[in-house]
């Protein structure tokens, strides 16, 4: 594998890890390295119901605030599956390794993994701006 994420535990609720779990089921061939390590978070996580997830964890349609801790930098994105994804109006895949590593991350976890090219990436998850299990919305 040429990418590799710290694996830290992670929460997701029942729903997203269903959905998830189907997304990379389908994917034909041999995963590519995203969806390999999307489905190693999904055989990590603690899986919950919707009602029962913390509202400072990251769960799909999620928007939050993420720091890079090598550049500084704080981003607001939205984690969305991948037919949805625009990052030019801040709406990351799940499928991206910076999203994948998000996933199930409660505030103020670190998400580590190593680029294609051997860079350490490091994304702080300061902040859960909204979420939808927060919110009372379950069918998204």
């Amino acid at each position: 594998m040429t990418a590799n994420q710290t694996l830290s535990p992670v929460i997701l609720t029942n729903q997203d890890h269903e959905r998830l779990s189907a997304f990379v089921a389908s994917r034909p061939g041999p995963p590519a390295d995203s969806s390999e390590l999307l489905e190693m978070g999904l055989n990590r996580a603690r899986i919950v119901d919707p009602t029962q997830i913390p509202p400072n964890v990251v769960t799909m349609n999620s928007r939050v605030i993420v720091r890079d801790e090598g550049s500084g930098k704080t981003q607001i994105f939205t984690l969305v599956y991948p037919g949805e994804a625009d990052i030019s109006v801040g709406k990351l895949s799940v499928l991206t390794p910076a999203g994948t590593a998000l996933i199930g991350l409660a505030q103020g976890e670190v998400a580590t993994w190593v680029t294609r090219d051997g860079q350490t990436k490091k994304l702080t998850m300061v902040e859960v701006l909204y979420q939808p299990e927060a919110d009372g919305r379950f069918d998204l």
